[in-house]
C-alpha cells in the first residue's frame, strides 16, 4: 500500500511469479486497465437502486458499485470453498433472519458446557469472542493518556519539570488543550440540544392543546388565532417544522438522538472519572494477561447496530428472500466483539486478531478506528501475525475527512505512515452512488501513500438488530464491501496469498481519470491524488484478474 504506489498490473503478475507456484505469466485482462466512459445516472435511484446500489454496474447501471452480479456471471459452475471472515467490531445480532444461517461455529466447543474444550484459553467460544464483557460505553484514548500522565504532569508548570521529561510534558499540554476543547464542544453542543428539545417538546404541547389533535397537521395549525406572544412563536416555529414535510415527533427523535450523541461524549468518552475497565478485571496494559471476557459477541443485542450492518454487508445470507443479499457467499461469520462505544484498547484489538488468525478466519474486517494508539507496537506485532498465517486484514480509513498520510489513524500498518510492516491489509476510503465529481464520501479520510482504494460507503443498506435494515454510511460500510468481495476471492481463488489477493483488489478496480472533490474541501484533485491505486472496487474485474493469474 504505502510505499508500492500503483504499479502496472503486468508487472504484479511477473512479481508473482516469485511467490507461488501455481501463478503463471499470462495476458492481463482487457480493459482493467482503461476509464470507464459513462454520463452519470441523471435520474433519482429507485428504492432498489438505493438499497442495492453498491451492487451495481457502471457501464449497465449507470452506477458506480462493485458489479457483483456480473462476477457470480462470470464465476458461474467453478467450485468455491468455504471461508471464514471475523467482523472485528462492536458486536453482532447473531440472531438477525439474514445472519443466523451463515454463523461459524467453532467445530472444537461442546455448547454451554463450561469446559474449554479445545484449549485455546476461550471458553464455549461458540460464534467467537468477546473481549470487552459487560462494557459498552468507554473513553476515548485521548482521555486514557490525559488521565495516566495527568498523573505525573496535572498541576505542574514547565520549571518544575527536569529535562527528561520535557518533550512529554509538552505533549501532554498539546492533549491537554485539544481535550479540553474537544469536552467543551460537546458539553456546549448537549446543552443546544438540550435547549431545543425543550422548545421543541412545549411548542408541540401547545399545538395538540390549540389544535385539540394529537397528530395536527399544517392546515391545523395555520387555523389557529393567538395574541399570545409565546403561543404565537410555538406556532411559527411549528409551521418551519411541517413546511419540511416532517413532523414535530420525527423532529424531535433528530433532536434526541443528538442529545444522546452528545451525551456519550460528555458523559463517557470524555469522562476522566469513567473507569469501565475495571469491569473486566484486566489490566489494558497488560498484554500478559490474554484470557478474559466471555463468549457472547452478542453483548446488547439492541445496541450493536454497526457490527451487524457491517457484518451484513460483507456476508448477509442470499437467495433467502429476505432483507439483502451480501457481497460474499459461502462463508461464514466468525464475529469478535472489541470496539466500545467509545476507543478501542489496542490490547483487544490485537488479541482480536490473533483469536481470528488463530481460529481460521482468512479475512478480518476492521471498521474502527482512533487517533492515538499507545501500544501500537502490540497491534504491529498481530498484524505481522496474520501475516504469517495468509490471513487479509481489511481496513477503514476513518471519517474525519482528513489526510492519513499527515496526522495517523489506528490501526494502520506503516508506524512511519511511509514504510509498512506487512503487505496484508488492505486500507479503504469511502465513495457514493455518483459518478462525478461528487464520487468521494465528504467525511471519508483520504491519503496517497496510506489509502488503498475506495469502495461504497455513502447510504449503504444492510442489516441491524431485531431482524432490521437501515442506510447507514462512513468507511466502517466501505471496508466491508471491499472484504465482501476479499472473500469471494479467497473462496473461488484459494491459492491466492493474501498479499494477492490485497493487490488484486488495489490494481482491478474502475479506474477513475476524471477530477472528484477532495474530502473537507472544495479542490477538484485527480483520485491517485488521495489512495494509491486511483481506484475503486470492481468484484467482476477482481475475479477476471485473479482467474488470470491462477493456473487452471
Amino acid at each position: 500500500m504505502r510505499i508500492l504506489k500503483t504499479f502496472c498490473i503486468a508487472a504484479f503478475v511477473t512479481a508473482a511469479l516469485t511467490s507461488c507456484t501455481s501463478i503463471h505469466k499470462i495476458p492481463v485482462p482487457a480493459g482493467i486497465e482503461n476509464a470507464i466512459k459513462t454520463p452519470p445516472k441523471s435520474s433519482p435511484l429507485t428504492v432498489k437502486e438505493k438499497q442495492t446500489w453498491g451492487h451495481a454496474d457502471l457501464v449497465k447501471d449507470s452506477i458506480p458499485g462493485m458489479s457483483v452480479s456480473q462476477a457470480y456471471a462470470f464465476l458461474k459452475g467453478k467450485p468455491s470453498e468455504e471461508v471464514i471472515v471475523a467482523i472485528n467490531d462492536s458486536g453482532v445480532d447473531l440472531n438477525h433472519e439474514d445472519l443466523k444461517d451463515v454463523l461459524w461455529t467453532n467445530p472444537k466447543e461442546i455448547p454451554e458446557n463450561g469446559i474449554d474444550d479445545d484449549k485455546n484459553g476461550y471458553t464455549d467460544d461458540l460464534h467467537g469472542w468477546n473481549f470487552l464483557g459487560g462494557i459498552y460505553d468507554e473513553n476515548l484514548e485521548i482521555t486514557r493518556l490525559i488521565k495516566m500522565k495527568s498523573v505525573k504532569f496535572e498541576g505542574k508548570i514547565s520549571e518544575q519539570i527536569s529535562e527528561s521529561d520535557k518533550d512529554d510534558y509538552a505533549a501532554y499540554l498539546k492533549m491537554k488543550e485539544e481535550f479540553d476543547e474537544k469536552l467543551g464542544d460537546a458539553s456546549n453542543s448537549k446543552n443546544n440540544y438540550n435547549f431545543y428539545y425543550d422548545l421543541y417538546k412545549n411548542a408541540h404541547a401547545a399545538m395538540i392543546k390549540s389544535t385539540g389533535k394529537e397528530n395536527y397537521k399544517l392546515e391545523d395549525v395555520l387555523a389557529i388565532e393567538t395574541e399570545e406572544e409565546m403561543l404565537t412563536k410555538q406556532k411559527e416555529m411549528t409551521l418551519r417544522v411541517l413546511q419540511t414535510g416532517t413532523s414535530y415527533t420525527a423532529e424531535m427523535e433528530q433532536v434526541k438522538k443528538g442529545i444522546s450523541y452528545f451525551s456519550s461524549q460528555v458523559d463517557s468518552h470524555y469522562n476522566l472519572d469513567f473507569h469501565p475497565r475495571t469491569l473486566l478485571a484486566d489490566d489494558a496494559n497488560d498484554f500478559s494477561t490474554k484470557f478474559y471476557g466471555d463468549n457472547n459477541p452478542n453483548n446488547r443485542q439492541d445496541d450493536e447496530i454497526h457490527g451487524t450492518h457491517v457484518a451484513g454487508i460483507v456476508l448477509a445470507s442470499q437467495n433467502n428472500g429476505k432483507g439483502v443479499a451480501g457481497v460474499a457467499k459461502n462463508v461464514k461469520l466468525m464475529t469478535v466483539r472489541c470496539v466500545p462505544n467509545g476507543d478501542e484498547y489496542d490490547k483487544d484489538v490485537a488479541l482480536g486478531f490473533r483469536y481470528a488468525v488463530d481460529n481460521g478466519a482468512k479475512v478480518i474486517n476492521t471498521s474502527f478506528g482512533k487517533s492515538y494508539s499507545p501500544h501500537a507496537a502490540w497491534v504491529y506485532e498481530a498484524i505481522k501475525y496474520a501475516e504469517k498465517h495468509d490471513v487479509l486484514i481489511v481496513n477503514a480509513a476513518g471519517n474525519d475527512a482528513k489526510n492519513i498520510d499527515v496526522k495517523a489513524s489506528y490501526p494502520n500498518d506503516a508506524p512511519d505512515r511511509i514504510h509498512e510492516i506487512s503487505d496484508n491489509m488492505i486500507t479503504v476510503g469511502a465513495m457514493s452512488s455518483s459518478y462525478d465529481e461528487q464520487l468521494l464520501a465528504s467525511f471519508s479520510n483520504y491519503g496517497k501513500r496510506n489509502v488503498d482504494v475506495f469502495a461504497p460507503g455513502v447510504k449503504v443498506y444492510a442489516p441491524v438488530p431485531n431482524n432490521g435494515y437501515q442506510f447507514l454510511s462512513g468507511t466502517s460500510m466501505a471496508a466491508p464491501s471491499t472484504a465482501g468481495v476479499a472473500a469471494l476471492l479467497r473462496s473461488y481463488y484459494p491459492k491466492l496469498s493474501a498479499a494477492q489477493v490485497k493487490h488484486i483488489l488495489m490494481n482491478s478496480g474502475t479506474k477513475i481519470d476524471f477530477k472528484v472533490r477532495k474530502p473537507g474541501s472544495e479542490d477538484l484533485v485527480s483520485l491517485d491524488e488521495l489512495c494509491v491505486s486511483g481506484r475503486i472496487v470492481n468484484a467482476l474485474n477482481a475475479v477476471k484478474m485473479a482467474a488470470a493469474m491462477v493456473q487452471k
